[in-house]
């Protein structure tokens, strides 16, 4: 007999109360044989749940979502998305489930999520499951993000469901729980507008406002405020992907939240070479969202919110559109002023260094970068040694050495501060030919490699004895990297 989990957790139901047209409230399908693989006991304890409770049986069935706490009402949520270019109107959650609203012992409402849960009335003839490597490769992404300071989704475990997932072949089957500041995505809007009920557009802003970004409750125009808030923390989560050379993969307008977080770790990547071209999902046939063009994209999906958010940002049309391009229009000075910015953290420069000076050569580097398909990670932790006189690290990963070792002379006359690199320009990202070692071999039940990996990944800065192999580039004449959505 099946037994509700005591108390652990409590979980709120304030999406499902709130705006109950976008929420289906649905159950997770049983999980035969349910074995936790990987559980974030920090997070969990920030979130104030109790680890070894978590690991309990019914612990566990709660990480999969069949047994849930008294109150507690799970719902597929829905929204709209452009996927790739086309407008979808009817999305929704087809493979997951929001159980419910947390509070964390800071006091902060965060969304208890669930993925591969199983099939929902959004799946559109999917199966609604996740293998373990798709679950575990969000995992450790999303935990490396986070020990990078950059706003993400986080992951609180993975539990292998003792069910067999048809992809290729026979895969595992998985559950991801995830936790978020909430799951509101520009497709939530774009659902809202869909349905032609301005009142449900109304709450759906308010309650972003409430949840991600009060300061626009006090405006004089207070969704004008909401999308110029909305704006800001996407230019600089944009920003912050392109300076570690992360390559999101599937940049639909579902994929772009509201709060400024990564979210939906598919077919992603970081940079092996440096290349702006760089395309690794094998479902963007045409490089929509190749990592030059990750701001871009971001840019276009932000206007797709402007549009869904017209009838609130004024009664009059023409007005309500100008306010849209007018907010809009600051994206790509607010990118530039980010992405700048954190360049010259990561070249160690002082913040009175002279635009003159400092972007050419930035875009010098960039070039030599390109032209020699130079590991990003690596130089630029390299970089710090050069600082302090050793520049061979440095030397042997570029091709032209004329033309670095004049350009590290000019950097060097800059003054820039090694530690200060240090602190910003990781040893350790996901490399992707160790992500799908980890991943082959979770599949097959030994999960020893995959320790490793986020025994590095979650403590970037810092360059420890034993995981070498982890701050080393792909193996010379390795094969074309390529990565799949797992649906």
């Amino acid at each position: 007999m099946s037994v509700a989990p005591a108390p652990t957790v409590l979980l709120g139901n304030r999406f499902a109360r709130e705006l109950p047209e976008m929420a289906v409230p649905w159950q997770a399908e049983e999980a035969p044989e349910p074995q936790l693989l990987v559980l974030n006991e920090p997070l969990a304890t920030e979130l104030g749940l109790d680890p070894a409770r978590l690991r309990s049986d019914e612990g566990v069935r709660l990480l999969v979502g069949t047994a849930v706490p008294p109150g507690a009402t799970p719902v597929a949520q829905a929204y709209a998305g452009h996927q790739f270019g086309g407008l979808v109107p009817r999305l929704g959650d087809g493979r997951a489930l929001l159980l419910g609203e947390v509070t964390d012992v800071a006091g902060r409402v965060r969304d208890l999520h669930l993925k591969g849960s199983g099939r929902t009335p959004f799946a559109r003839g999917g199966d609604g499951l996740a293998a373990v490597g798709p679950m575990l490769r969000e995992y450790v992404v999303s935990e490396a993000m986070h020990a990078l300071g950059i706003p993400t989704t986080r992951s609180l475990a993975v539990v292998a469901t003792g069910r067999a997932v048809r992809r290729e072949t026979l895969l595992p089957g998985a559950v991801l729980a995830r936790v978020a500041s909430s799951h509101l995505r520009v497709g939530s809007f774009q659902f809202a507008r869909l349905t032609g009920d301005v009142e449900l557009l109304r709450r759906l802003a308010d309650s972003a406002i409430g949840r991600h970004h009060p300061a626009a409750a006090d405006a004089e125009h207070p969704y004008p405020a909401l999308f110029e808030a909305v704006v800001a923390a996407q230019a600089d989560l944009v920003a912050r992907w392109m300076l570690v050379g992360f390559v999101h993969g599937v940049m639909n307008t579902d994929n772009m939240t509201i709060s400024g977080e990564t979210i939906d770790y598919g077919p992603c990547a970081f940079l092996d070479a440096y290349d702006p071209a760089t395309v690794y999902s094998s479902i963007d046939s045409g490089g929509r969202y190749r990592y030059g063009n990750q701001p871009l994209a971001a840019e276009w999906d932000l206007a797709r919110l402007a549009e869904a958010l017209l009838p609130l940002l004024s009664d009059d049309q023409d007005e309500a559109i100008a306010r849209a391009v007018e907010v809009l229009d600051t994206f790509r000075p607010r990118y530039e002023a980010a992405w700048s910015a954190g360049m010259r953290r990561k070249l160690g420069l002082p913040a009175g260094a002279d635009d003159a000076v400092v972007t050419p050569l930035v875009e010098e580097l960039l070039g030599l970068l390109e032209a020699g398909h130079v590991d990003l990670t690596s130089f630029f932790r390299s970089l710090s040694g050069a600082a302090r006189g050793d520049a061979e690290p440095t030397r042997r990963l570029v091709l032209d050495l004329a033309a670095i070792d004049g350009w590290l002379a000019r950097w060097r006359a800059l003054g820039p501060d090694a530690d200060a690199m240090d602190r910003v320009n990781p040893v350790y990202v996901p490399r992707n030919h160790l992500v799908e070692e980890a991943l082959a071999a979770a599949t097959e039940g030994d999960l020893a490699p995959l320790g490793r990996l986020l025994e590095a990944v979650t403590a970037p800065y810092d360059e420890r004895p034993g995981l070498e192999r982890h701050a080393l580039p792909a193996p010379a004449g390795s094969a074309a990297y390529r990565t799949f959505c797992g649906t």
